[in-house]
């Protein structure tokens, strides 16, 4: 028998995601498959939404390049755009669209021979201060974009550092600053993120990028779901061991957990080298069976524990959700102190099974 670790992907999830994103922003959205579609599998999430998505985008270009090997046809943004004129290059060759969002990018495009017909995006910095032209030297960029000869349109984006935080100005504070940066420049505009897309209604355009939102985890604060999104991935296993334990017995490495009654406890395969965080707190919830208990004892690299106690009926060969369904991945990140992106790009070494 193999090993049970599993993550299970609801491709119809996936869609139906992809739908309320579209529905929401209006216009085009890129469905964002960075970080092998944040642990789900690129090429798969393509192949599923190839019918339905306005295109893709990826971080760089390899990303770009296995999709395109594997069949993708339809648009596919480079959101790092390029590192050197050989990429440029191949950027060209496969059709793909590239962010340009520093100085050195656009002396690629306006210096690299052979190139023509380039859809770029001109990333402006409106106030995040990671990547994007000063809202100063927007009109220039876009200028000697279109001098260049080598560029068929522009679109205008921009990147929200806090968009996730309904309450705060920056978010407003950014539209006005790329709204005043692009005051009467050609092409298509591109603001929202999938907290863009859920929280800022006046922020949405011509494309949206909707990223954690198709895997169906809210990036809203306490990741309430009032849109209607469904998890796409539930990472799995089984017990395959359990004892019991006497009160003061203390459990797994470090003897962090030191069982307060008598207790059952179940040895689950899966730990911090499937994926499922080290630092996840005794008490950290999973679904047993499909009734909810918890984490005892530390995660170890191949297994973890859960308390069985109050789950007589439960043991050897238990289903195990650890998130999915009836745990949401984002109530697991809260307990480690992190967010639902980091959980699932580190989704790793258990098999992808796709529904």
């Amino acid at each position: 028998m193999a090993r049970p670790s599993r993550a299970l992907v609801d491709l119809d999830a996936l869609r139906h995601n992809y739908a309320v994103a579209r529905r929401l922003h209006g216009g085009g959205a890129l469905a964002v498959l960075k970080a092998n579609a944040y642990g789900h599998g690129a090429l798969r999430c393509a192949q599923a939404l190839q019918r339905d998505a306005d295109g893709f985008a990826v971080a760089f270009l390899e990303e770009a390049v296995a999709l395109r090997a594997g069949g993708i046809t339809g648009p596919i943004l480079v959101l790092e755009g390029v590192f050197d004129a050989d990429e440029l290059r191949q950027v060209q060759s496969l059709a793909l669209w590239t962010v340009v969002h520093h100085e050195a990018q656009l002396r690629m495009v306006e210096d690299t021979a052979d190139i023509a017909g380039l859809q770029v995006w001109l990333k402006i910095d409106t106030g995040m201060h990671r990547a994007g032209f000063a809202p100063a030297d927007a009109a220039a960029a876009h200028r000697r974009l279109m001098a260049s000869g080598k560029v068929v349109a522009i679109t205008l984006m921009t990147h929200f550092a806090r968009a996730d935080e309904p309450g705060q100005p920056t978010t407003q504070e950014q539209i006005a600053v790329f709204d005043a940066a692009t005051a009467g420049l050609a092409g298509r505009r591109s603001l929202c993120n999938s907290a863009g897309v859920l929280a800022w209604p006046e922020a949405r355009g011509d494309w949206a990028r909707p990223g954690i939102l198709l895997y169906g985890a809210d990036p809203l604060p306490g990741g309430v779901n009032e849109h209607g999104l469904r998890p796409v991935m539930t990472l799995q296993s089984r017990v395959f061991a359990v004892r019991e334990l006497q009160p003061g017995d203390a459990l797994g490495y470090g003897g962090g957990f030191i069982a307060p009654v008598t207790m059952r406890v179940g040895l689950v395969a899966a730990g911090y080298a499937d994926g499922y965080p080290r630092t996840a707190p005794a008490g950290t919830a999973v679904a047993i069976d499909g009734v909810r208990s918890r984490v005892a004892g530390r995660v170890s690299m191949d297994m973890l524990t859960v308390d069985l106690t109050d789950l007589p009926r439960s043991g050897v060969g238990a289903e195990v959700e650890l998130w999915g369904q009836q745990v949401s991945v984002n109530e697991v990140a809260a307990a480690v102190g992190t967010i639902s992106y980091e959980l699932l790009c580190n989704v790793k070494r258990v098999p992808l099974v796709y529904r």
